[in-house]
């Protein structure tokens, strides 16, 4: 079961930027959770951050596969990356854009990560016979 980081524990970031590639390509199932956690900020600043996926580690979509809404604040915000429909995808990494504005410092700061962990099939097979039920 794939658990891993796309951006690790306690980086901080300064400017727009990308994580390292996750190799996705062994993972059972094709759905993961995304959890960003921002732990430190500074005032009157934006993060977007978005997720992208490859098929060789190299080369990456021009458009995200999955993106957060813009967030300004501390605290978890989860997220569904569903690649069913993206066979090719065998590499995800995030991107993120950081912006400031009003008065002091310029430079925005964020402190953040962004874990991502493989939803079990076993737990999307329930999920789905009960969607199912409910229509």
């Amino acid at each position: 079961m794939l658990d891993t980081f796309l951006v690790p524990e306690k980086t901080v970031v300064t400017t727009k930027g990308d994580g390292p590639a996750a190799d996705v390509s062994g993972a059972a199932s094709r759905v993961f959770l995304l959890t960003l956690e921002i732990t430190n900020i500074i005032e009157q600043e934006s993060l977007d951050v978005s997720v992208y996926g490859s098929a060789d580690g190299a080369t990456w979509g021009a458009k995200p596969t999955v993106a957060f809404p813009q967030k300004f604040y501390r605290g978890q915000t989860p997220l569904l990356l569903d690649l069913t429909e993206h066979p090719d995808v065998k590499f995800v990494r995030a991107h993120w854009e950081v912006a400031r504005w009003g008065r002091g410092v310029e430079t925005p700061m964020f402190e953040f990560d962004v874990r991502m962990k493989e939803v079990p099939a076993d737990v999307l097979r329930e999920v789905r016979a009960e969607a199912r039920a409910l229509v």
